[in-house]
């Protein structure tokens, strides 16, 4: 009969695309029997909508089932879910939720966050949408729900399925009413709609959130488990900006950022091929942050206008793919940030397993490529080096996931965000 160790030995040869480590050393492996000459196991996934999960299980099957001893192989492809299962509120069965945000209104946030969760419903994942934004719900237009009839069931509210999607909203609650509340108000009914709707068993919920940094973002990064968070925005300077904070205020309260969705990104005329940047040609978003960039969204006619005939195409698709494949990455082990200190007017980056970094203080002020430094339109630099204070020092450092460190200094900056390959390349 085969043993274990030859299974474990066999399905080692499997190796993850992008956690570039086998499966076996990933605690992929689980529920592994042996009966007499049949052989069952299952792969557990980060994120069931891994890309490559069927060539996981043909992968698999096969080296198992190469095995002396070994007539049939049955594996099971299933994913993690780090919710307790003892939680007493509704998303107890959701095995992965997406926080959709951005900083700022009007970037097409709550049209990206539908197309999302209508993408992975038709790709088959049981998919739910949260609409949490309280002053202007989304929701009910993009689905053209105007008459929902919300009930309870267990002092629990259930949400009403469209086309084989779950979906909540605020708009739901409130109808057409305005949303007149303040802030404990606003904090019970937050509360409420996060932790009192019935999801039942869901691959992904999808939480469409507010514009903006505020305490109802807060509020909601804290009180339950983002998986990941996808920042949405434009090329356009005021949304940049805004984009920081955002970022900032994730990994404050400790939610992986998964990338940045580049919307209204550019359009192609009817005469022509060619891409047109309405807000400039600058470096990518993504790029400027140090985070993936997700998808780059056209400005196109009847884009989000009625998600009701959703149609899948190849960019949602890709949008798809690329967040499944950031939701891998995040799970995996996260590296030790370097310590930073200033020694005179040189800064240190300090690594536990690679050399040092040594910057010159005044030049890593100088090299600050958010919005506020560089003309988002030009790509021009717009900060007068003349301007920095010749004995600037670095007042405080965050670590921003495996990739950027924010630095806030000592002339009152605190928007710069300094990816590694970016700080790598100043230190040479």
């Amino acid at each position: 009969m085969v043993k274990k160790e030859e299974i474990l030995k066999a399905l080692s040869e499997i190796i993850d695309p992008d956690l570039h480590k086998d499966i076996v050393s990933l605690g992929f492996i689980k529920e592994l029997v042996i009966s007499g000459s049949k052989v069952s196991f299952s792969i557990e996934l980060t994120t069931p909508a891994c890309p490559v999960k069927n060539q996981f299980k043909v992968a698999a099957e096969k080296l198992v089932g190469e095995l002396e001893g070994v007539e049939k192989v049955h594996v099971t492809m299933t994913a993690r879910n780090a919710r307790s299962e003892n939680s007493e509120n509704g998303l107890k069965g959701v095995k992965q939720i997406i926080a959709v945000a951005s900083a700022k209104g009007g970037v097409g946030k709550s049209t990206v966050a539908a197309t999302l969760a209508c993408e992975l419903r038709d790709q088959g994942y049981k998919t739910g949408l949260l609409d949490t934004d309280l002053f202007g719900p989304s929701l009910p237009t993009l689905f053209n729900i105007t008459k929902p009839g919300v009930y309870q069931r267990d002092d629990m509210m259930i949400p009403i399925e469209k086309n084989g999607l779950l979906l909540m909203s605020f708009g739901f609650l409130l109808g057409d009413a305005p949303a007149i509340m303040r802030g404990p108000m606003v904090s019970g009914y937050m509360q409420q709609i996060l932790l009192k709707v019935d999801w039942g068993e869901l691959d992904y919920l999808v939480i469409d959130m507010p514009p903006g940094t505020g305490d109802i973002q807060l509020t909601l990064s804290q009180a339950i488990q983002v998986d990941g968070a996808v920042i949405v925005t434009t090329r356009a300077a005021l949304s940049l900006v805004d984009v920081a904070r955002g970022i900032l205020m994730f990994e404050k309260v400790g939610v992986p950022m998964l990338g940045v969705v580049e919307n209204m990104s550019h359009f192609i005329c009817d005469n022509c091929d060619k891409e047109h940047h309405i807000f400039g040609e600058a470096k990518a978003p993504g790029e400027r942050f140090g985070l993936k960039t997700l998808a780059r969204i056209p400005l196109e006619p009847g884009r989000g206008r009625n998600m009701e005939h959703y149609a899948s195409n190849d960019l949602n698709k890709s949008l798809v793919e690329n967040i499944a494949r950031a939701l891998g990455k995040v799970t995996a082990d996260k590296i030790v940030p370097p310590e930073v200190k200033q020694e005179g007017d040189t800064v240190l980056f300090k690594w536990q397993d690679q050399d040092d970094w040594k910057i010159n203080a005044v030049h890593l002020r100088s090299s600050c490529g958010c919005a506020l430094c560089v003309d988002e339109y030009s790509g021009e630099k717009i900060l007068n080096d003349e301007d920095i204070p010749r004995d600037i020092t670095v007042e405080s450092t965050t670590a921003l996931g495996n990739y950027a460190l924010a630095i806030s200094w000592s002339d009152g900056h605190s928007s710069g965000i300094f990816p590694y390959r970016q700080l790598e390349e100043l230190a040479k």
